[in-house]
């Protein structure tokens, strides 16, 4: 349940943060640049996204754990759909036209959304999108639990990814204030949840053979 309601949950939050368009988390915002650039559709370079990090995550568990590559490409797979039919339907729903306050407010409330997606699936550990494991694997692995710090060191990344896409492109799409609210509250969003939002699910992360 808590994969389920979190898949969905993460791809409905990224979808408003996209549509409203005053910001969104900054993986989604890479990719936005990326679609920009390339003229590729966004859902795709979400998905090459996730795969990339999927694979990365082999190498900092220090292993083969072809269980946890499969499913979070799986994973990934579903939410890039998702998010594309998210995104559509709250277009045609006239999200883009909204007042530019209601879709800050929107953008915001995209990023809470998908925090508390991140807090579910990761406590549930059974599959989670791989940029998610990214952070998880940092918490656990190497930085002794702290969620701001890791969710920090994953923000690197994207970043480089948005500044080099402006440069290419000479304008910077999907990052408001939206953005900022995500880099400054992603970490602190995800412990809150972890507190608050479905207590009685437990962390059961493990550094071997999960």
């Amino acid at each position: 349940m808590g994969l389920v309601s979190g898949l969905i949950l993460n791809a409905f939050g990224n979808g408003l943060c996209i549509s409203a368009d005053m910001g969104s988390g900054l993986w989604t915002a890479s990719a936005v640049n990326m679609t920009k650039w390339f003229g590729w559709n966004t859902g795709l370079l979400l998905f090459i996204i996730g795969v990339i990090n999927a694979i990365t995550n082999q190498f900092l568990i220090k292993r083969l754990d072809v269980r946890r590559l499969i499913g979070e490409v799986l994973y990934v797979m579903f939410f890039s759909y998702f998010v594309n039919v998210f995104t559509n339907l709250l277009n045609f729903l006239g999200v883009p036209s909204l007042p530019i306050f209601i879709r800050i407010i929107l953008s915001c409330l995209g990023v809470v959304f998908f925090c508390v997606a991140i807090s579910l699936y990761q406590r549930a550990n059974i599959v989670m999108h791989p940029n998610d494991d990214t952070t998880n694997i940092l918490r656990f692995l190497y930085l002794k639990g702290n969620s701001t710090a890791a969710q920090i060191i994953d923000f690197i990344p994207p970043i480089i990814i948005i500044i080099v896409a402006g440069i290419a492109i000479g304008q910077v799409y999907s990052v408001n204030i939206g953005t900022i609210f995500s880099f400054v509250f992603n970490g602190i969003l995800i412990a809150s949840a972890d507190k608050w939002i479905w207590p009685a699910l437990k962390h059961n992360f493990k550094t071997k053979n999960n």
